[in-house]
């Protein structure tokens, strides 16, 4: 069999593995739930007059899945509520502050990652948002240590679902896209945009509806693994098949 046909079917292998951040990793949704909890309760001196209840489900729906940025959210609650004593900037730097300690993982994280490294597969990181913030999120996760390469789109000048950012990340990696795979929870900027890229694309299924083209789903983070693995135990089969011809 010739080399380069031999080379190419090596290159099928998986030989990184990308993850977006936010509803993929870090449970968002219970976290910023748990925050604005928190920061009602830390700064009820002047949010006492809003219900709690009030204030969180407010908070949340201008939130949108953490697609509109805070200082939009903190001027407009201040606005509604009427909250004086205390500035939608304020408001602001208590969420940016404060929002590490309440990171909440999805089950099966730790041991998810640890089966990766242990199958000697590199680990990168491709998140859009803010910088700093996103860092110290990592680190309240203890996840920060697994990536070798981690890309926060304030920092690259960049963000998903642009194809730049994916062939960045494959750059410091030193893979083609044929050799990693991206694991990420919004359909489009997530899944869809890797595939543009041409990485696989596995969605963290969450609730934006199950009716999106990917190359595999998943509930669990602890699936990922077994994907992987059946991915190239089927590639390592090929191959053998192809030498012994």
């Amino acid at each position: 069999m010739q080399t380069k046909t031999l080379i190419g079917e090596w290159g099928k292998m998986i030989k990184a593995v990308l993850f977006d951040l936010d509803g993929t990793l870090l449970n968002r949704d219970e976290s910023v739930k748990m925050f604005v909890d928190k920061q009602y309760e830390r700064l009820h001196k002047w949010l006492s007059h809003v219900p709690k209840d009030k204030y969180i489900a407010r908070f949340i729906e201008l939130d949108n899945q953490g697609y509109v940025w805070k200082d939009t959210v903190y001027q407009q609650l201040v606005d509604e509520f009427n909250i004086t004593g205390i500035t939608w900037e304020d408001l602001l730097q208590d969420y940016i502050s404060e929002f590490k300690n309440s990171c909440i993982p999805f089950p099966n994280l730790i041991n998810m990652l640890e089966k990766l490294r242990n199958s000697y597969l590199t680990l990168g990181m491709i998140t859009n948002g803010k910088g700093q913030f996103q860092m110290d999120n990592m680190r309240a996760l203890g996840i920060e240590n697994y990536f070798e390469t981690i890309l926060i789109s304030e920092w690259e000048g960049t963000k998903k679902p642009d194809p730049k950012i994916f062939n960045k990340a494959l750059d410091k990696l030193n893979v083609s896209s044929t050799e990693a795979i991206f694991i990420g929870d919004h359909p489009e900027k997530d899944v869809i945009a890797a595939r543009n890229a041409g990485i696989k694309g596995i969605w963290k299924i969450d609730n934006r509806g199950s009716d999106i083209e990917a190359d595999y789903k998943v509930d669990d983070l602890e699936e990922i693994p077994l994907i992987i693995r059946e991915l190239n135990n089927n590639s390592l089969s090929d191959l053998a098949s192809k030498v012994l011809k």
